[in-house]
């Protein structure tokens, strides 16, 4: 051993340039700027949710206001979107819709989480012939499309705008329950699990604090992927004429009264589709954006 390689330093070693590195650079790189759609979207989803906060103050008619005058009128500088068979004006009720679309969307999401959570808290924690049985009714609610769930329970509940919250929530509690299932069996074997209940740990207290808070933020990035879901099905409702009922400004509903016209009049329908498609459009990119960004199952795919 020379006094040189013991006077001298060791160099300082550098962190070689891989794919580590260029991951952890994208990773503080912002979303909006490594997703330019789900930017884009957000900011659609934005405007359509501050259209149904202030649209009393934004829209320029009363949306439920007839005119015999101004029946079947096209875009003109006095209605922009044109008016209805009624004399309506269509872009005071594209905004109005915008706040049905939203309330049943969000809401009738929301009594889907709430079932799907209680259900499959049920069915992941007790195990044996009770899970066997919720999955078995879970199953059977899977096997019919969401929108002849909503028709059943609409003949059961009747038409109206608190109804259809209520019975496009209820179709939607199958895919909740089976996500938070999959999640509390998941969890439920992990090391703290397992050390809280040798610990005698009451249950009560393993679930509101090691459990829940597992399962809560999947059944977050779900709700958001599902919203758009609740407000397709809810605008089918309303355009089969078992939904909403006039003269409410449903989009639905303005589709379905319009078809009759399309041929010399198609704004009617035209222009609530637009805008009923453009806010799926935009929901579905924020959903699926979301569940890819934070989802830890979807990121461990990626």
């Amino acid at each position: 051993m020379t006094m040189d390689s013991i006077g001298t330093p060791a160099p300082a070693t550098v962190p070689p340039a891989g794919p580590n590195g260029q991951r952890s650079g994208r990773a503080r790189r912002s979303i909006f700027l490594r997703r330019p759609y789900f930017t884009a979207a957000l900011i659609v989803s934005v405007l359509y949710v501050a259209a149904a906060i202030f649209a009393p103050l934004v829209a320029p008619y009363n949306p439920v206001a007839q005119s015999i005058d101004a029946m079947m009128q096209g875009p003109t500088a006095t209605h922009l979107l044109g008016t209805d068979s009624y004399g309506q004006d269509i872009l005071s009720r594209v905004i109005y819709g915008a706040r049905y679309a939203l309330i049943i969307g969000i809401f009738s999401v929301l009594i889907g989480a709430a079932g799907g959570l209680i259900i499959g808290l049920a069915a992941g924690l007790s195990g044996g012939w009770v899970e066997w049985l919720l999955m078995r009714v879970i199953d059977a609610i899977l096997a019919l499309p969401s929108l002849i769930l909503a028709v059943a329970f609409i003949a059961i509940l009747g038409q109206g705008v608190d109804k259809v919250v209520i019975a496009v929530g209820l179709s939607l509690i199958g895919p909740f329950a089976r996500t938070v299932r999959a999640d509390v069996i998941r969890v439920r074997v992990q090391g703290f699990v397992e050390a809280a209940r040798l610990m005698s740990i009451p249950s009560a207290h393993v679930i509101r604090r090691h459990i829940l808070p597992n399962v809560a933020f999947p059944l977050v990035v779900q709700v958001t992927i599902r919203i758009s879901e609740a407000i397709l099905v809810s605008s089918s409702l309303s355009f089969l004429g078992i939904g909403v009922t006039p003269p409410t400004p449903d989009w639905g509903l303005m589709i379905a009264e319009g078809r009759d016209f399309v041929s010399f009049a198609p704004w009617m329908s035209a222009m609530p589709g637009f805008a009923l498609a453009l806010l799926l459009i935009a929901l579905s990119i924020v959903g699926d954006a979301i569940r890819e960004e934070f989802d830890p199952k979807s990121r461990r795919g990626a």
